[in-house]
C-alpha cells in the first residue's frame, strides 16, 4: 500500500464525542462543543487544515450555519487571529455546496451542484487547486467514506459522552487502513488527530 499524494485531496474534519456522535439528541445544541472549540489545540488544528485547502465542500445546512455565523467573525474586536483568518478564508475561497434544493447561492464564490457526493467530489479532483476541505457536514463526509473517497481524516475528539445522538460512522463503510500523520492534545483534554488513508 502506498500513501495518495497525487492531486487534490479531499479532508474532511469533523468534531467528535468519546462515544463517536457529531451531535447529541438535539442536532441544533452545539453547547457541548463550544467549551472545546475555543482551545488553542483546536483552533491551531482547524488553521492546519484550511491554509493548504483552495475549496470549501458543504451540504446545505451546515453552509447556512458556517456563511451566516464566521464573517461576523471577520473586524470583531478581541476576535482570536485564528478564528479571524479561518473567516477571511471561508469568505475569500472557492465554496461547493451540496444541494438539491438550492437554485442559487446566496453567498459569493459558491457554486450549487446537485449530484450525488462522490461525483462531486471526482469533479472536483479532476480540476486544479490546493485541498478540497469537507467543514463538519456529516451527509456529506458519510458519503466520502463510504465511496472511500476521503483522502485525509481530521477529527478532533472531545472528553464528552453524549450517550444519544447521530454517530459519524455507520456499519458497512469499505474496510481500510489509515496512518496517523499528526496529533495533539490540549487544554480539557482536547485531542486533534490527523489520518491519511493508505492505498
Amino acid at each position: 500500500m502506498t500513501e495518495q499524494t497525487t492531486g487534490r485531496r479531499v479532508v474532511t474534519n469533523m468534531a467528535l464525542s468519546l462515544d463517536g456522535r457529531y451531535a447529541g439528541s438535539d442536532p441544533q445544541d452545539m453547547s457541548w462543543v463550544m467549551p472545546y472549540a475555543v482551545t488553542d489545540v483546536a483552533r491551531d488544528h482547524l488553521t492546519s487544515l484550511w491554509q493548504p485547502a483552495t475549496t470549501a465542500l458543504l451540504g446545505r445546512v451546515n453552509a447556512k450555519g458556517f456563511l451566516g455565523f464566521w464573517p461576523t467573525v471577520i473586524g470583531t474586536q478581541g476576535a482570536d487571529p485564528r478564528d479571524e483568518g479561518f473567516a477571511k478564508w471561508l469568505v475569500e475561497t472557492d465554496k461547493v455546496v451540496l444541494s438539491s434544493t438550492l437554485r442559487q447561492a446566496p453567498w459569493e464564490r459558491t457554486t450549487i451542484v446537485d449530484k450525488p457526493t462522490a461525483q462531486a467530489v471526482t469533479d472536483l479532483k479532476a480540476t486544479d487547486g490546493g485541498d478540497i476541505l469537507v467543514l463538519s457536514s456529516a451527509s456529506v463526509i458519510q458519503a466520502l467514506l463510504a465511496a472511500d473517497k476521503v483522502d485525509r481524516l481530521a477529527l478532533t475528539v472531545f472528553p464528552v459522552v453524549l450517550g444519544d445522538g447521530p454517530r459519524l460512522f455507520q456499519d458497512g463503510l469499505p474496510a481500510g487502513q489509515w496512518r496517523l500523520v499528526s496529533q495533539a492534545a490540549g487544554e480539557h483534554g482536547t485531542l486533534a488527530l490527523v489520518y491519511d488513508r493508505l492505498r
